[in-house]
């Protein structure tokens, strides 16, 4: 029921308050996060309670399947806003192994719009069939095309002119591919980690999507 929203969303601002009075004046004074999260929209992915932050700590971006695409008004602005006025100095591409949009992408079935949406993905797998044909069919190949969508969107962010134009004044910016796992609550790092155009360069030279 709403009203049951209402009413745990009033516990949950005395609770705050009880343990840090100021807490809401100081949220309402300023946002100066470090770091922002690009997720996927599923309800079971919440962001800030995955890494521990509070309000305020993180700056958060969601849509189906945590596209990063290069012609998406809305990501563009959230990221340039992110880089340029709040000057994060994280940036994550945070993926889920189960995501539906994944599975969607390349089931071979017809979802309607969504499957626009999701065309970066199908992509992502016809670049790679020979080595995801090589996984069982299931779980194990669609864990690993989560992967590689995530390390594909780094690359997609990492070459923003946003972000490079904030290299190029060296401005402290790092972009990260993570994975989270329903099963266990755990982030996995995947190694993708770039902080400048140098990382940037030896990670479209890698064998990557």
């Amino acid at each position: 029921m709403i009203k049951d929203l209402i009413r745990k969303n009033r516990a949950w601002s005395a609770a705050k308050t009880e343990i840090d009075p100021q807490f809401f004046k100081r949220l309402a004074s300023q946002q100066s996060p470090e770091y922002l999260w690009i997720g996927c929209s599923d309800s079971r992915v919440p962001a800030n309670e995955i890494v521990g932050l509070d309000p305020g700590e993180l700056f958060v971006h969601r849509n189906v399947a945590n596209l990063a695409p290069p012609q998406d008004a809305n990501y563009l602005s959230v990221l340039q806003y992110a880089v340029e006025v709040l000057k994060v100095r994280h940036i994550m591409v945070v993926g889920h192994y189960g995501c539906g949009g994944i599975s969607a992408a390349v089931d071979g079935q017809r979802h309607g719009l969504i499957d626009h949406w999701l065309h970066p993905i199908r992509e992502t797998y016809d670049e790679n069939r020979t080595d995801l044909d090589a996984l069982a069919e299931g779980t194990e190949r669609l864990n690993r095309l989560c992967e590689l969508n995530v390390i594909r969107q780094v690359r997609n962010v990492a070459s923003d002119v946003f972000v490079q134009d904030a290299w190029n004044r060296d401005q402290v910016l790092s972009v990260h591919g993570w994975v989270y796992s329903l099963n266990n609550g755990l982030v996995t790092d995947l190694g993708v980690s770039v902080s400048n155009l140098v990382d940037y360069q030896a990670l479209v030279g890698r064998n990557h999507p």
